[in-house]
């Protein structure tokens, strides 16, 4: 599941990752709010909080992730992931290289840390 929190006067996204995130939950939740945040600002801030909560993703789900960093490649400002799962955190370290905006990694007791950085 995909929770989204908006503040419509900013270019900052927030998502809150929990239970088994879906294909859909990409499609439905994340790709447009995505879609939408970019008609009003030409690059965007994106907070993700992989929250405890969170167990796994779908394959399709993993696809439609590295389709939207496509998609949007150049859309990337600043990317701050909020986790204390160890490969998430690794996977994101290894893999920012390839984004074009600045990525950071913060534990889930860092996530007001994280929105500062992203507000910065």
């Amino acid at each position: 599941m995909i929770e989204l929190i908006n503040d419509p006067n900013s270019n900052i996204l927030e998502f809150h990752l929990s239970k088994i995130v879906t294909a859909k939950d990409y499609e439905e939740v994340l790709i447009p709010a995505i879609k939408n945040k970019l008609k009003k600002f030409p690059k965007i801030r994106v907070l993700y909080h992989v929250t405890p909560e969170f167990e796994s993703y779908e394959f399709g789900a993993m696809l439609d992730d590295a389709k939207a960093g496509l998609l949007f490649f150049d859309a990337w400002e600043k990317i701050a992931v909020v986790s204390d799962i160890k490969w998430i955190i690794n996977g994101v370290k290894i893999f920012s290289f390839m984004v074009p905006g600045d990525v950071k990694t913060f534990s889930n007791s860092e996530i007001e840390k994280a929105r500062e950085w992203l507000r910065s």
